[in-house]
C-alpha cells in the first residue's frame, strides 16, 4: 500500500509507538494512535475553515510538533504544504502571493489580511487533545480518506541552496513511495527503532521518517538540530539520520577531549554511546561529502555509518546498507532509479518516479540546466562507478578551479584533507585566475589563539608536502569563528556556501593576494 495513503487514512495506527519531541522546553511524547487522532481532528477543523483539496499552506517554523501536525493533518486533508527554512525565509508575509498560500503557520510574527494563520487551530487542538474518534466522528468532513495517485504532490520543497532565491519543486507521491518503500527493504524500520530526526522538516526526506514510523509502526524523536545531543542521551535512539557535519563534529569533540586512546575502539565506542545513546543500530549520512576519516571513526568501533547520495531533485539515489557497504562509495543504485556519466564526467540520474520533471519556482534557465529531456536530472556532480556498481563521487562541477596559468584543480578532496585536523571545521578553497591557491578556514573554535594557528599551519604544510605545486595552498586566512547556518555561511545541511564566503572574507582573500585593503 501507499505509504502517503496510509498516512492519509484516519485510524488503525499502532498505539504502543510513540513520537517524541519538544515543546516549551520539555521532551514529551504522544503515541502514533494519538498523533494520527490530533492529525485527524485539525484536517477536519481545516476543512471546515474553508480550506479544499490542493490548497496550500505555508510552515516557517522550527522542529516541533506542530510542524509534524500540520504536515499530517494536510496530508488526510488533500492539501499542499510549502515547508519554508526557518531562518532562510525572514519575511513570512512576502511569500504569501509568491507561493499562493492560503494558510500559514509562522513562529515568527506574522498578520496577512489574506490568508488564515494556522496557529490558532494548531495550538487548540493541541490543547484540546486527541480524544477517541470512531466512523463518522467528523460529520463526514474526512470519513472519506483523500486518495492520492503517484502523479500528485503533496509538498512545494525548496533547494537549500548556497546561493540566491531557493528553487521551489513539487514532490509527487509516487517519489516518496518509492523512496521509503527502497529505504524500508534495505534497512527494515520497524518495532524497537526509534529514529532521531533533527534536520529542518523543511527537508521533505526528514518528514519521511515520520511517515515511517506511522506505516511501519516504529517509534521517532523530532527536535531542532541545537538539542540532538541532549535528547539522544535521553531517548536512546537506534538510527540518528545526519549530515557528515554533524558526525565529524563529535568525531573531532570527542579527539579534542584527550580522553581517547589511539587504538582503543572500545573506548571510542563508550565515549560515542555516552553522546548518542547505546541502542545505535546505525548512523545514516548524506546530503555533502563524507571524509574517510570520519566514516572509519565511527565504522571502526562498531558503529556502522552508511553513506548514500541524492539530490532535492532526485531524491535518495543510492545507498550503502548492511551487508553491502563500501566506505568511500556513496552505495548502489536504489531500485527504480537509473544512472550514466555523461561526456564531461557529470552524474545524470533517472527515476521510474521522478520528484518532478521541472521546478515550479526558479530563475530563468534553471530547468533548461537541471532538467533533461525525459526527466532525468543534471546533477552537477563528477562521478564513477566501480566495476561493482558502487557510485564514488569525486566532487562539484563547480568545484574546479582553474588558477592563472590554465592547471585545473579539483578541490575538493584537498579541502577534505585540511579539515582532518581537529582545529579545522571547514576549509574552502579560491584560486580561479590566480597565480596560486588560498584558503579560508573555519576554526573549530573561537577564539583563535596562537597555538592553534601554528598547528593548522603546520597541518597545511604537511599537505601541502605530499601535493603537486599547483595544488598547494600557498596562503590562508582563518575566520575569526566558526561558520555557521545563523550567519549565513552554512545551508541548513552544514555545507559551506563557497560564494557568500567569498563575499564575507573577499578582502582578507584579496590582501592574501597582495591587494592592498
Amino acid at each position: 500500500m501507499s505509504v502517503v495513503n496510509a498516512v492519509a487514512a484516519t485510524g488503525g495506527k499502532s498505539g504502543d509507538h510513540r513520537i517524541a519531541y519538544l515543546r516549551k522546553g520539555r521532551l514529551e511524547s504522544l503515541t502514533l494512535a494519538q498523533l494520527d487522532a490530533l492529525a485527524a481532528r485539525l484536517a477536519h477543523d481545516l476543512r471546515r475553515a474553508g480550506f479544499e483539496r490542493g490548497d496550500r499552506v505555508g510552515v516557517l517554523a522550527r522542529n516541533g510538533i506542530e510542524w509534524v501536525l500540520l504536515d499530517l493533518a494536510a496530508i488526510k486533508a488533500g492539501l499542499v504544504t510549502a515547508g519554508f527554512e526557518f531562518g532562510k525565509f525572514k519575511e513570512p508575509g512576502g511569500l504569501v502571493e509568491k507561493y499562493r498560500l492560503k494558510g500559514m503557520f509562522s513562529d515568527v510574527g506574522f498578520h496577512h489580511p489574506s490568508v488564515t494563520d494556522l496557529r490558532p487551530l494548531v495550538d487548540e487542538v493541541l490543547a484540546r487533545g486527541p480524544g477517541e474518534f470512531g466512523p463518522g466522528a467528523f460529520g463526514g468532513a474526512i470519513d472519506e480518506p483523500v486518495r492520492y495517485g503517484p502523479k500528485d504532490c503533496t509538498t512545494i520543497k525548496f533547494t537549500s541552496g548556497s546561493t540566491g532565491e531557493p528553487k521551489g519543486l513539487a514532490a509527487t507521491v509516487g517519489s516518496i513511495d518509492a523512496s521509503l518503500a527502497a529505504v524500508q527493504a534495505l534497512f527494515g524500520h520497524g518495532p524497537g527503532d526509534d529514529v532521531l530526526v533533527f534536520l529542518p522538516l523543511s527537508l521533505l526526506q526528514q518528514r519521511y521518517w515520520i511517515y515511517s514510523a506511522l506505516a511501519h509502526r516504529h517509534d521517532v524523536t523530532v527536535v531542532p538540530y541545537e538539542f540532538a545531543l541532549d535528547v539522544a542521551a535521553k531517548v536512546q535512539p537506534t538510527v540518528v539520520m545526519g549530515v557528515p557535519g554533524f558526525f565529524e563534529s563529535i568525531k573531532k569533540h570527542l579527539e579534542r577531549s584527550g580522553d581517547l586512546v589511539p587504538g582503543d575502539a572500545v573506548r571510542r565506542r563508550e565515549r560515542i554511546e555516552a553522546l548518542l545513546g547505546a541502542r545505535i543500530r546505525y548512523l545514516w549520512t548524506g546530503s555533502a561529502p563524507a571524509s574517510r576519516d570520519m566514516l572509519d571513526f565511527f565504522d571502526g568501533c562498531g558503529i556502522p555509518i552508511f553513506e548514500g547520495y541524492g539530490m532535492n531533485e532526485t531524491c535518495i539515489v543510492t545507498k550503502n546498507h548492511p551487508g553491502h557497504n563500501r566506505i568511500g562509495s556513496v552505495g548502489r543504485l536504489l531500485p527504480g532509479k537509473k544512472a550514466r556519466i555523461d561526456g564531461d564526467g557529470v552524474l545524470i540520474i533517472g527515476s521510474d518516479h521522478p520528484v518532478n520533471v521541472a521546478y515550479e519556482y526558479c530563475a530563468p534557465g534553471d530547468n533548461e540546466r537541471i532538467f533533461l529531456t525525459g526527466g532525468e536530472v543534471r546533477t552537477g556532480d563528477l562521478a564513477r562507478f566501480d566495476e561493482d556498481g558502487y557510485l564514488y563521487i569525486l566532487g562539484r562541477a563547480d568545484d574546479l578551479v582553474v588558477l592563472g596559468n590554465g592547471k585545473n584543480v579539483y578541490v575538493r578532496k584537498i579541502e577534505e584533507r585540511v579539515r582532518r585536523h581537529a582545529a579545522v571545521e571547514e576549509c574552502v578553497l579560491f584560486g580561479s585566475g590566480e597565480p596560486y591557491l588560498v584558503a579560508v578556514v573555519s576554526p573549530a573554535e573561537a577564539p583563535v589563539g596562537p597555538a592553534q594557528r601554528d598547528a593548522i599551519a603546520a597541518h597545511v604544510d604537511a599537505v601541502n608536502a605530499t601535493l603537486p605545486r599547483d595544488e598547494r595552498i600557498v596562503k590562508i586566512f582563518i575566520a575569526p569563528e566558526p561558520f555557521s547556518i545563523e550567519g549565513g555561511l552554512l545551508t541548513s545541511q552544514f555545507k559551506p556556501k563557497r560564494k557568500e564566503i567569498f563575499k564575507a572574507f573577499g578582502r582578507e582573500i584579496a590582501q592574501l593576494y597582495g591587494v592592498p585593503a
